[in-house]
C-alpha cells in the first residue's frame, strides 16, 4: 500500500487558521498515475496544484479525480496553537495500517513536518526508511493529496461554499476517516 500525505494552510500565521491534512491510500497506484497524467494532459496543464490552479480547471480535475479508485483520510484543525503538536496527534490516529510499503510527502514542506511524521512512524514501530520526499510535479499521488487537502481546507474555511460543497460531497464518498 502506498500512502501520500499533504497539508494545506499549516503555514498561515495571520487571521484565523485552519489546516487540513490529507492521507491518501492506493492499492493499484500505477493505474492511478497513468490516469492522472492523462487527465492533466487533457486539461493542458503541466501538473495540478491547488493554490496555483484556476477554478475552472480545478472543477474539471476534481470531476475526473473522483472517478478514480483511492481512499482518503482527512484531519482538519482550526486555530492550532502549536501546529506541529496537532500534526503529531492527527498522524497518530491516521497511520494505522500494517501493510504500508511507502509514505510519500511533498519535499517542499517545512523540516519539522517531516520530523513529526518520522517521530510518529517510530512510535508506531514503522521504519522511517518507508518515508520518501517527492516533488509533487513528479508524483501523481502527491497531486491528489494536494487536491484533497486544498478542498478540505477550503470547505472548512467556508470559502466559496456554493462552488465547493458539490465537490466536498464527492470527496465524502472517498473518506474512510474524518478528524475534526
Amino acid at each position: 500500500m502506498l500512502i501520500f500525505i499533504d497539508e494545506s494552510g499549516i503555514h498561515k500565521k495571520i487571521d484565523h487558521s485552519t489546516f487540513a491534512i490529507s492521507y491518501i491510500k492506493f492499492e493499484d497506484y500505477s493505474e492511478i498515475e497513468k490516469n492522472v497524467i492523462k487527465i492533466e494532459s487533457n486539461l493542458k496543464i503541466e501538473y495540478f496544484h491547488w493554490s496555483d490552479t484556476v477554478w475552472k480547471v480545478k472543477e474539471k480535475f476534481m470531476d475526473e479525480m473522483f472517478k478514480l479508485d483511492f481512499q482518503a483520510k482527512i484531519a482538519v484543525v482550526k486555530n492550532p496553537i502549536n501546529p506541529s503538536k496537532e500534526l503529531e496527534k492527527v498522524l497518530l490516529h491516521t497511520i494505522v495500517e500494517n501493510n504500508i510499503r511507502t509514505i510519500f510527502i511533498d519535499g517542499k514542506k517545512p523540516k519539522w513536518f517531516e520530523s513529526k511524521i518520522k517521530k510518529v512512524l517510530r512510535d508506531k514501530g514503522v521504519s522511517v526508511r518507508k518515508l520518501k520526499t517527492v516533488k509533487s510535479k513528479q508524483c501523481a499521488g502527491a497531486r491528489i493529496a494536494d487536491m484533497v487537502a486544498g478542498l478540505a481546507r477550503t470547505y472548512y474555511d467556508k470559502k466559496n461554499l456554493d462552488k465547493i460543497e458539490k465537490y466536498y460531497k464527492k470527496l465524502k464518498k472517498k473518506l474512510i476517516v474524518v478528524i475534526e
